[in-house]
Formats: structure tokens, sequence, C-alpha cells
């Protein structure tokens, strides 16, 4: 069978301000061509469908018309919710995708069989997919109660309680004669983050061993890592990483969604297959002179200027970089020695004095900066 795995789409993502809308249309219409190009068996989104747990009625109607279009290619379509998805409200569209043909699992059911998806390839081929959307440590503790397993102790750890979930939705991996799948939306100790995750839930408490995974499973499709990568386990183990840079931290990687052919009695075969519609994220440094003599590329720009700050610096990059979104003082030249930064001594000093002293230590010599908070702290002290 032929599996097209994709995850983090970040539908409804506002970068530094600006909607990437326009973006996830061209890139969840380039996935969509790749569906049709390749002609999937399934395809496996592994959550994170939204940026956000309130998504606007347009990121809403973008993420179910691709979801019906990758249907709409002959293939099984799972998909499951990610940390930043609302599973119940992922969960209450259920009606629609069930007669859409559409698997959706936004949330963890009381019913494990629920998230054991059973499916036959048109070639004959039979599979099995335990699809576990994102489980937060108290939502992991309260499915362990309702799989009626052991006793879920306050002293067990996050890996423990997913270890356990993840045992029961594989327990019928035992048959020979069929391709066994899980797909699964959490941190993987050792894998290397993409640079734009939610800080929360990739931090070690929210890490589990690839050993949480049955050796018996053919692959195993992660969403929640940015960046495309294998995990070394006990079974294939991989990262389809996102399909576009949601964030300035993931400028080096590279977009796609990742194909896998496998039989009940053959290894998994993977390959990448790059997603090139979003506008690239890129860092530029330089001072002004510099910035000036930069072709603009065709992408979204970090500048770390390399000025003292002072008034209108800002508007003045922005009319040589148009598509530059954030704006810094280079790190590196505050942090240059011989910049000036000492520390004021408060002692007997006005609040006038104390200012000065702050944008004398920043090399930001400009009088209108002064003359404006003098205004200000007139009307606050009257």
């Amino acid at each position: 069978m032929k599996i097209l795995h994709t995850s983090d789409w970040h539908v409804g993502k506002v970068l530094k301000g600006q909607s990437r809308a326009e973006e996830h249309k061209a890139v969840l219409a380039g996935v969509i061509d790749i569906a049709r190009a390749e002609q999937p068996d399934l395809v496996i989104v592994a959550g994170d469908l939204y940026d956000t747990a309130a998504p606007t009625s347009e990121a809403t109607r973008l993420v179910t018309r691709a979801l019906t279009a990758l249907r709409r290619t002959g293939a099984d379509v799972v998909a499951i919710g990610g940390n930043h998805d609302n599973g119940a409200a992922l969960d209450a569209l259920r009606p629609w995708a069930d007669a859409a043909g559409i698997t959706l699992r936004g949330a963890v059911r009381e019913n494990p069989d629920e998230h054991v998806i059973d499916g036959v390839t048109a070639s004959g081929e039979r599979w099995q997919l335990a699809a576990l959307p994102f489980l937060s440590q108290r939502y992991a503790i309260r499915a362990l109660e309702m799989y009626e397993l052991t006793a879920a102790e306050t002293n067990q750890t996050y890996a423990d309680h997913l270890g356990r979930v993840l045992g029961r939705l594989t327990e019928g991996f035992t048959e020979p004669d069929r391709v066994h799948l899980v797909t699964a939306h959490l941190t993987v100790t050792g894998a290397a983050t993409g640079g734009g995750e939610r800080d929360a839930h990739t931090v070690l408490g929210y890490a589990v061993p690839a050993t949480v995974f049955p050796a018996t499973a053919h692959y195993v499709a992660l969403g929640h890592l940015h960046r495309a990568q294998r995990v070394a386990g006990p079974c294939p183990v991989r990262y389809s990483g996102s399909p576009l840079a949601v964030d300035f931290g993931e400028q080096e990687n590279v977009p796609s969604v990742t194909m896998v052919e496998v039989t009940a009695s053959t290894a998994a075969r993977v390959r990448e297959v790059p997603v090139t519609a979003a506008s690239a994220l890129r860092t530029v440094r330089g001072t002004l002179a510099q910035l000036a003599e930069i072709e603009a590329p065709d992408a979204w720009l970090r500048v770390y200027v390399r000025e003292q700050p002072r008034a209108g610096l800002r508007e003045e990059i922005q009319e040589l970089l148009p598509r530059a979104l954030e704006i810094r003082i280079d790190p590196e030249l505050l942090a240059a020695p011989g910049s000036g930064a000492r520390i004021a001594q408060r002692s007997g000093r006005s609040p006038r004095e104390l200012f000065a002293d702050y944008l004398d230590s920043r090399g930001h010599a400009d009088e209108g900066v002064q003359e404006l908070f003098d205004e200000l702290f007139e009307e606050v002290d009257h």
C-alpha cells in the first residue's frame, strides 16, 4: 500500500501580524496535487490542522475543503487532533467527516476501539491504524482510567501513560497478513524540534521514548515536530514535518510530505516530496547601507540591523525591505565590548536623568525620544 503522511498544517497562522491564508491555500493545493499524482491508498494528517483552538470560519472552510479534496483522490483519509487543535470542536465535525468518508479523531474517546481503524486497499492489502490524538498529562491519566488499565498513579510519568494507552490501541497488531500503522501527535525523545513548536508541549516532561511504539508496527506517522525526520525506534518512526515554515526558527527546514510504500511482508520504503508553494522565511543582517544593497528576496524577512537605535529606523528599513516582518537591533551589536552599556545609579536621580542614562547606554542619542519621554512623564506625573 502507499501512504501520504502529512501533519502540522497550522491553518490560520499569523506571523508577526502577517496572515498566511493565501500561502496555506497554495500549500494545501500542492499537497492535493501530490496526492493526485501519487495516488496513495491512505492519507494520514497527524495533527495540528489549525494554528489555534478557535479557528476562523475561513480556516475551517480551508481545512474541510482540503480533506474533502484528498478524499476525492480515492484515498482513505484519517486526521487526528494536535495540541493546537480543539479536540472537541474537531469531533463536532465528525458527522460531516463520516458523510464525506473521512475519519476524524479530535480527542480520545471512551471506547478505545474508535481509535483503531481498519481498511483494505484497492489491491486487497489489509491495514489497521491506531490513531491517537494529542493527550495532555491530565487527559492521559483519564484515558487510562477509561480503558480500565492499571490504576493511574500520580507519580507515573507522561511516558508511562502514553505507553499504556498505545499498548491498548495496538494489542491487535499480531496478524501477519496485515499492515499495522500508528499515528500520534507527540514528542519523541531524541528528535529534533523544528523551531516553531509550542514549548510547553515539547519539553522533556512531554517527551516519550520511541519504545512506546510496538515492534510489530510497519510505520509510525507522527506529528508535532515541524522538521521532517526519521527517529530511531523498534519500528519505522517518522515525522513528516510541516508543509510550510511556521516561524523564523524553521527557516532552514525543507517543507515536504512523506510518501511511504509498504506491504504486510516488506519493510516500509520512505521518501520526501517537497512542497514549495509557501514563501520562504529568511534572516538578514547588516547596517542600513548594507541592507540597502540587498536584492530583496521573495521571502518574509527577519532583519537584524547593525545600527544604534534611533527614531524612524524601523520605517527606513521597511521602506528598503517591504517584506520585513520582524526588525531588531542585532543582539551581537548590543553585546559587543565597548557598546557603552553601564548600570545607572538610581539614588537621588530623577526619572528624566535615568531615562537619559538608559538611552546613552544603548547608544541612542536622540533628542526627539528624550523630549517625548519628558512630555509623557509630565502628563502622568500631573
